[in-house]
């Protein structure tokens, strides 16, 4: 099946888009994020991760679910931006940029907004006003696989 015809970041508008989870079918989103390609995250794994954060969106080209993103936020000091994914079909039209500030502008009463990066991605980040941390730390469950993935460094702070 071809691809949907090009849209310019002008027409992110073209598109319908929701800030909750009622509705939303977590079958469906998997498989988003299988292709996007984000890993794979199971249908209830999903179910509960979006239920748990303060903030969602989700965008639909007709009944077809083509981008997705959460924050988890305390409603003050801290949120952080999870899991935002866009259809390949239907990236470079700017929806990722459009999820991501969506997001922030609910997140914009908290003292600092947090998110980390598939490897490779972080001049899409850098271009939305995030920086990089310098003392940000984190523990896996997979800590091999996260290392494997170039999530994380064994080395002290400040070298790879």
């Amino acid at each position: 099946m071809p691809a949907p015809p090009r849209r310019t970041q002008h027409d992110a508008d073209a598109y319908s888009w929701s800030d909750e989870t009622s509705g939303v079918d977590f079958e469906e989103l998997s498989n988003l994020y299988r292709i996007a390609p984000l890993g794979d995250k199971p249908a209830g794994a999903l179910a509960t991760v979006f239920a748990n954060s303060r903030f969602v969106c989700f965008v639909r080209s007709g009944h077809q679910l083509i981008g997705a993103g959460r924050a988890l936020a305390d409603g003050l000091d801290c949120a952080y931006i999870a899991d935002l994914a866009v259809h390949p079909d239907h990236q470079g039209r700017g929806l990722g940029r459009s999820i991501l500030t969506r997001l922030v502008e609910r997140c914009s009463g908290h003292k600092k907004i947090i998110l980390y990066a598939k490897p490779g991605t972080e001049p899409f980040y850098a271009s939305l006003g995030f920086l990089r941390m310098n003392t940000a730390m984190a523990i896996w469950r997979d800590h091999a696989g996260a290392i494997d993935a170039g999530l994380l460094s064994r080395g002290p702070l400040g070298s790879s």
